[in-house]
């Protein structure tokens, strides 16, 4: 090699070497900015890992975590995040055992897999160091092999220049994609604060605006609500989703506040449109198909509830207030089957310590009319919540309707002691009391129900009680009030007519009655009562008219029948007289005196050998009815059989001497001898 080739080659390494120089400077500054970037970036992740873990969004912030776990397995500070993260998850699924909310099988393997997890974060640290040294063992042993073997051929000049060359390009491509890398991990930094802070200030105007409606401030609370969802940011469909939804609770629960006002049907109206456009932004979201359901429960829409929580329920189908509101709407819609799986499935398997649940399930069990299960559920209602007074209530009435009233005053009592002020427990002890003869005490339960809050149909218990204990001036006064409170309740009319007729006031009874008569076209009870007083007044006409009425509405009424054979028989329309009775008597086979009108109208009609016939069984069935055999006698002495009228009258004076017509059988007997 001559000493211009040897010149040549010196210059060519000269330029080589400055130019690598240069390279691996600018590679240096680039790895420099590159691990700043990453470190700022890391930082940010951190914190808002931790941000989010103090939310209580820990699958979130694990997430996060996981993304510089990835990049470096020996974080030291994203481990120490990692493990109090998922402790305090751990915490948290085991205080949802304890409520008993959620699938129980499903948290406890959940609990379960998360105790394994860390577990695993406490015990792998020192492993993942050693695995990352000896990566780096390795790292420079392959990077020792490389420089000797770039020694070996640098022993030829023109190859070390050619190696060089493209040494140099590597090194160069190397420096762009690290300086690429760190302006992207710039840039995803500064993209996750300015989301977190963007979220933040979401979260403010959300707040705000609900403390503007706490105060009434509507129009305040418009506005910040709407600078909240101008601001959502794009791409982050569950937390856009979640806001709206929060936003659609905040209107519900001031309409709530104040349902009837137009203020309170204006929170309707934006709950609702908020709710909309929850399910629009994210459709699996179950909150705003719930807080809709609410809407529509409340306006009377239960058909559109129930789709909406069907959709919550199917979205969402281990939330037990879903199922449990649900149930309740499907009771609305007296759809009890359905009902009574939905709050079966809150009290069986989502919350078994539900009260409510229970005690709905009790009212859908009395609706199917199984009063034995509606029992047992209100029974576990009680005892999950001892002073649950409604419950008590249920209680007391089913045992009423089983006729155990002392187990049934037993449970209005307990009402009583956990809620003295309950009407409804009063007026039901007062009903049990009344049914055992306690009248004083009926009477008693009932004036204090009304000095709590006086109500028609307490007046109306409280005038029969009074009734019964023949107090006529109470128990008028009382039935008056009701009547005043409810004049368009028929049996508070008939009521009064009653108690009237105790206090001899026959116009009183005529017009309740009657009034009673007009406002049910079905009543039968007072149009007999009014027919009666209108016979004992000797109005037979007006009698036979609202009788024959009475008979019309219902053929099978024994007193209806039995009136009207006494009204044609006054009338002298002693066939129809007949026919009556006849009616009568096959409703009630064994009633005397029913027998003996018939004895007495087949008499008038001149059926002689039927009126016979009758009497004869009337003396078998009631051998002490005295009037039937005096009666008999006379009849026979018609009928030409003075023998068996001999022996009818003798047998009368000698089973009965003190016969009021004593005087009158001496007398026939005398004639017969």
């Amino acid at each position: 090699m001559d000493s211009k080739q040897k010149k040549k080659l010196l210059i060519i390494s000269i330029t080589v070497g400055v130019i690598l120089v240069l390279l691996l400077a600018g590679i240096l500054m680039g790895i420099s900015t590159a691990k700043h970037a990453a470190q700022k970036e890391r930082l940010n992740v951190l914190k808002l890992a931790r941000d989010y873990g103090e939310a209580g969004d820990y699958d979130r912030a694990l997430n996060l975590l996981d993304t510089l776990l990835i990049k470096n397995a020996d974080d030291k500070e994203a481990l120490e995040l990692q493990r109090e993260i998922l402790e305090k998850k751990l915490e948290s699924l085991k205080e949802a055992m304890k409520k008993g909310t959620g699938n129980s099988e499903e948290l406890s393997k959940t609990l379960a897999q998360l105790e394994k997890t860390l577990k695993a974060t406490q015990t792998g640290s020192s492993g993942n160091t050693q695995s990352t040294q000896g990566s780096q063992q390795q790292s420079l042993a392959q990077s020792g092999s490389q420089t000797q073997q770039q020694n070996a051929q640098n022993q030829s000049d023109a190859e070390a220049a050619r190696n060089a060359e493209e040494a140099a390009r590597a090194q160069a491509e190397a420096l762009a994609k690290a300086q690429a890398e760190a302006a992207r991990q710039e840039e995803l930094a500064r993209k996750s604060k300015e989301l977190r802070d963007k979220m933040d200030a979401i979260t403010a105007l959300v707040k705000k605006g609900k403390e503007a409606l706490s105060g009434k401030d509507i129009k305040s609370a418009q506005t910040n609500f709407s600078q909240a969802t101008n601001m959502l940011p794009e791409g982050e469909k569950r937390f856009n989703a979640l806001t709206w939804a929060d936003i659609a609770e905040a209107w519900y629960d001031a309409y709530r506040s104040d349902p009837q006002s137009q203020t309170g049907l204006e929170a309707a109206k934006e709950a609702q449109r908020a709710a909309q456009e929850a399910i629009r932004t994210d459709e699996t979201l179950a909150e705003p198909h719930y807080t809709l359901s609410k809407i529509y429960n409340d306006a009377n829409l239960p058909d559109r509830a129930l789709s909406e929580l069907e959709q919550a329920q199917k979205l969402d189908p281990n939330n037990y207030l879903y199922a449990y509101e649900l149930g309740k709407t499907y009771f609305k819609l007296k759809r009890y089957e359905e009902a009574r799986r939905a709050f079966e499935s809150v009290t069986t398997k989502l919350n078994p310590k539900f009260e409510p649940a229970f005690f709905n399930l009790g009212m859908t069990y009395k609706a199917l009319k199984n009063n034995a299960a509606a029992l047992k559920a209100f029974q576990s209602a009680v005892a999950l919540k001892p002073d649950y007074v409604k419950a008590h209530i249920e209680i007391g009435r089913l045992l009423m309707a089983n006729n155990d009233y002392p187990g049934a005053i037993k449970s209005l009592q307990a009402a009583l002691s956990f809620d003295s002020s309950d009407v409804s427990a009063l007026r039901e002890l007062g009903i049990a009391y009344a049914a055992t003869g306690k009248l004083k005490e009926a009477e008693q339960a009932f004036l204090q129900a009304i000095k709590i809050a006086p109500d028609a149909l307490t007046y109306y218990n409280l005038a029969k009680a009074q009734y019964d204990l023949n107090k006529p001036a109470d128990a008028l006064a009382s039935i008056q009030k009701a009547v005043e409170l409810s004049p368009g309740t028929a049996l508070y009319q008939y009521q009064q007519g009653l108690i009237a007729i105790q206090n001899n006031n026959t116009d009183l009874a005529i017009s309740s009655y009657a009034k009673a008569a007009e406002l049910n076209k079905t009543y039968v009870e007072p149009r007999i009562n009014l027919g009666i007083i209108y016979l004992e007044s000797g109005f037979v006409d007006k009698a036979l008219a609202i009788l024959e009425e009475a008979y019309k509405i219902n053929p099978k009424s024994l007193e209806a029948n039995n009136n009207l054979g006494n009204a044609y028989g006054k009338k002298g329309l002693f066939e129809k007289s007949v026919f009556y009775y006849e009616n009568a008597l096959a409703l009630a086979p064994r009633d005397a005196t029913i027998r003996l009108n018939l004895a007495r109208a087949y008499v008038q009609a001149g059926n002689n050998e039927k009126a016979r016939d009758t009497y004869v069984e009337l003396i078998k069935l009631n051998p002490s009815s005295w009037d039937a055999m005096y009666e008999l006698g006379k009849l026979y002495i018609t009928m030409g059989d003075k023998e068996n009228a001999k022996k009818v009258l003798t047998e009368l004076l000698a089973k009965n001497p003190d016969y009021a017509k004593k005087s009158e059988v001496q007398s026939i007997l005398s004639s017969l001898k």
